[in-house]
């Protein structure tokens, strides 16, 4: 709360000092730093496309800033002022962005008016919606009123179609999820960690990624007695000293953290703990199988494109019905649902034992990401078609 209050009090500053009038910019905003992920193919493409102008990247959440403060993909990186008519007036003012983008659910209706009352076209990307959702409620007209600011509503999938639709929205049309282009992009990229090779030693490897204690409580009993042999790597998701050595207390194998690694010989454990953060994505490529945390309880379902990239099976828990991706990925025969810690262990004792199913559940995962791509394409056409005067 300290930083979400204090990183919005030199905003306006910040804008002054690395804006000038004369500047070319174009804004993206995250809520945070799943949302920038999901923004970063398209961030990536608008660098190539349009290079004389500056990139302006906003985040709401201090989870996303913090982390992202000194990204080369964004020329300044600030937070989002709170949604007030006289800081959304100043922030475009200051900003004068010639297009506005916003990321999956952060639809901002003070912002988006200043945008239209300037005639700056704003787009949402990678919008994901349901019926039950603020925007179609009869008491938040004002919310449905601002997705009616934007010039377009690039959504992930049919249903997000339809409902807007049936919403009366013409101005949208299905992209897909940007997503799949994020997690595509780092198959091409060096995932090399000498640290988890070391640790693998060639054994079957089970990777426990963004966890809580819901997940870790389903997966605990397999840990613990799973026989010899396999390795497991944890990277939970709050790395707090407490958690971790509440972690660590509920662990009966041999383990390390990241953080004690040094001078030790990694083969030797059989549990590995990620104390810190920024190397999941990379771990994921040593996975023979992944669990993926946040669905065992109500925190909200992680990553599954991460280790799916990597034609790997992949388990989650049973809260996954707001994660249109999981459901997807569970038809196409890559991922399973648990719900408890015997079906948590019925299943990974079947992945293990099969080498074949294993395989073949790992290419689903594979093919499914395959399949998916696109959406940035798609994107970027539009905007190239349709804003000229960028170019200009």
């Amino acid at each position: 709360m300290k930083l979400f209050v204090d990183g919005r009090k030199n905003v306006f500053r910040h804008l002054k000092t690395h804006i000038y009038p004369n500047d070319k910019i174009i804004w993206m905003h995250a809520a945070s730093l799943g949302e920038y992920e999901q923004g970063v193919p398209v961030l990536q493409e608008l660098r190539k496309s349009f290079p004389q102008h500056k990139i302006l990247l906003s985040f709401f959440s201090p989870s996303g800033y913090e982390v992202k403060k000194n990204t080369e993909l964004a020329d300044i990186v600030t937070y989002l002022p709170i949604d007030t008519k006289a800081k959304a007036k100043k922030f475009i003012e200051l900003s004068h962005p010639d297009l506005a983008l916003f990321v999956k659910y952060e639809v901002w209706p003070n912002y988006l008016s200043a945008l239209k009352n300037k005639n700056i076209p704003s787009l949402l990307i990678s919008g994901n919606f349901r019926k039950d959702q603020i925007f179609f409620k009869s008491q938040a007209g004002f919310m449905k009123k601002a997705l009616g600011k934007f010039d377009h509503l690039f959504v992930q999938n049919k249903d997000s179609e339809m409902i807007l639709k049936n919403n009366g929205f013409t101005q949208v049309s299905i992209s897909g999820d940007t997503r799949f282009d994020r997690v595509s992009e780092q198959l091409q990229r060096n995932n090399h960690l000498d640290f988890i090779e070391d640790f693998k030693n060639n054994k079957l490897c089970i990777v426990a990624g963004s966890t809580w204690p819901e997940d870790e409580n389903i997966l605990m009993d397999f840990i613990n007695s799973a026989p010899n042999g396999i390795k497991f790597i944890i990277a939970p998701h709050e790395i707090k000293q407490s958690k971790i050595q509440d972690l660590q207390s509920k662990i009966k194998k041999s383990h390390i953290l990241f953080s004690e690694k040094q001078d030790k010989d990694l083969k030797d454990y059989e549990v590995l703990i990620i104390d810190t953060v920024g190397l999941l994505i990379r771990i994921y490529s040593y996975a023979d199988i992944a669990y993926v945390g946040g669905a065992a309880g109500n925190t909200g379902l992680h990553n599954i494109l991460e280790p799916a990239a990597f034609g790997v099976p992949v388990i989650i828990g049973k809260n996954h019905q707001d994660f249109p991706e999981a459901g997807l990925l569970l038809k196409h025969k890559g991922l399973f649902s648990v719900k408890d810690a015997n079906q948590t262990s019925s299943i990974l004792n079947k992945l293990i034992s099969d080498h074949s199913f294993r395989q073949q559940t790992g290419r689903n995962s594979a093919d499914f990401i395959k399949q998916h791509q696109g959406a940035t394409k798609k994107i970027m056409k539009y905007i190239k078609d349709n804003f000229n005067f960028l170019h200009s």
